[in-house]
């Protein structure tokens, strides 16, 4: 039995996110080899190489994988699919784009974003934005698998696998990188930061929101939202938890002036501890929450910051 996994590159760089797919590679069990697509993508290819149970990474380096462009990059997977049992991604944004394109021309079924291992055919997800786990066990000849970061340590490096070239597959003319804006960012990134201060609906305005960065500097953290707040124009996008933002479970997760509707409890509920700042009592974040304060954000952060200075 031998797993492929698809590495998540931006910029060229390896992303964590990919480690965390190893880990659960290991834990189906058989040979893992790593997939490496990009363009000038050869650092990154040995940053694969090194991390710890990976025997094989396979680089395909051509201008059109550049740019992760899903068009392009699930005809590469389905060639290679043949020759794997099972081919697994970190559910990143880009993968969700990638492997489900990758299971159609491989006219198989995708399991998506599993958080436990049973057996090499059997896996747990979670379903109704998180209140319930499915057990889903898959016939396929070839398993197209996407892994919740959260739910998988990440693998350490201590390896040293070999690289080798893959026939990469053409461009399929389909779609055009155009151009990409980033936000920039001294914080930690957000589904690897060890602290998340998060805000809600309950600020008001994104002036008053900005009003976080003072305590998350003084924390080290990283800033997240609720999708009220991105609803409402206060943050961007990128700064979203919850079922259709990003997942986090870090080690401190505090929420203030969030009430805790299920969508966004679905992205921080394994959080190892929950702090819950609140002026409604009643708030349904409370119920989840380790620790919970009612009271207005106004007063209470200040406050905050004269004990933490």
């Amino acid at each position: 039995m031998t797993l492929l996994i698809i590495a998540d590159l931006n910029h060229n760089i390896l992303q964590s996110a990919t480690r965390h797919a190893v880990t659960a590679a290991s834990q189906i069990g058989g040979e893992i080899h790593v997939l490496v697509a990009g363009h000038n993508c050869g650092d990154a290819a040995k940053q694969a190489a090194g991390i710890a149970g990976v025997s094989k990474v396979l680089v395909a380096d051509a201008p059109q994988f550049a740019n992760a462009l899903a068009e392009n990059a699930a005809p590469l997977i389905a060639s290679l699919a043949k020759n794997y049992s099972h081919v697994l991604a970190t559910a990143t944004s880009a993968a969700k784009d990638i492997m489900p394109r990758a299971a159609a021309l491989l006219d198989v079924s995708q399991v998506s974003e599993i958080v436990l291992v049973v057996s090499a055919d059997t896996f747990v997800r979670p379903i109704y934005a998180g209140n319930a786990l499915e057990t889903v066990q898959s016939s396929d000849t070839v398993k197209m698998i996407t892994v919740r970061q959260t739910a998988f340590a990440p693998a350490q490096d201590g390896g040293n696998a070999a690289i080798e070239n893959t026939t990469a597959t053409g461009d399929a003319g389909l779609s055009e990188f155009v151009s990409v804006t980033e936000s920039k960012s001294e914080r930690p990134e957000l589904t690897s930061a060890r602290i998340v201060v998060a805000g809600g609906r309950g600020f008001g305005s994104a002036e008053n929101f900005k009003k976080l960065e003072v305590l998350a500097h003084m924390l080290g953290a990283a800033i997240g939202a609720s999708r009220a707040a991105v609803d409402a124009g206060y943050v961007p996008n990128d700064y979203q938890v919850g079922q259709t933002g990003k997942v986090v479970a870090p080690d401190l997760y505090i929420a203030i002036g969030i009430s805790g509707a299920i969508q966004h409890l679905a992205g921080m509920k394994d959080s190892k501890v929950i702090v819950a700042i609140n002026k409604d009592e009643n708030a349904p974040i409370f119920e989840l929450a380790d620790y919970g304060l009612v009271g207005e954000w106004q007063t209470v952060l200040p406050e905050l910051e004269k004990l933490l200075g």
